[in-house]
């Protein structure tokens, strides 16, 4: 905001010292007046050239800031999806396990339970090695 409220000031400068320098000589404008406003246009030149040099280092800093928002943004992301993907299927298998039904020919079975808890456990097992593989963490 800053060094938009100075090229703000410092832009018309540029055409005031102008339009001063066209003037003819009157007993405010003499020669010797016109020598400073042109010195003083230079000076006006180099501040406004620091200004769009400052803007576009700001501008760099800021896209800068924004890149590594957005690394550690996909990181988090990245991280949600991975332990989404693991328990979403073993949230779906416990889900169907968990309904109420009376006809259900796994829930007989002696092992059941094991044999539910150790394919849960094979599956995230298998995500974990595949996500690895792929260099995921």
């Amino acid at each position: 905001p800053d060094i938009l409220y100075l090229r703000a000031i410092i832009s018309p400068l540029k055409e005031i010292i102008i339009k001063f320098q066209k003037e003819e000589e009157t007993q405010i404008m003499q020669e010797s007046t016109n020598i400073y406003l042109k010195d003083l246009f230079d000076h006006v030149v180099q501040v406004n050239d620091s200004i769009d040099t400052y803007s576009e280092m700001l501008a760099s800093f800021i896209d800068f800031y924004m890149m590594l928002n957005s690394n550690a943004m996909n990181e988090v992301v990245k991280t949600l999806t991975i332990i989404s993907t693991i328990f979403i299927p073993l949230t779906f298998i416990s889900g169907v396990y968990g309904m109420n039904f009376n006809n259900m020919p796994e829930l007989t079975y002696k092992y059941g339970y094991y044999i539910v808890l150790t394919v849960m456990a094979s599956l995230a097992i298998f995500m974990l090695a595949c996500f690895k593989r792929k260099r995921w963490f």
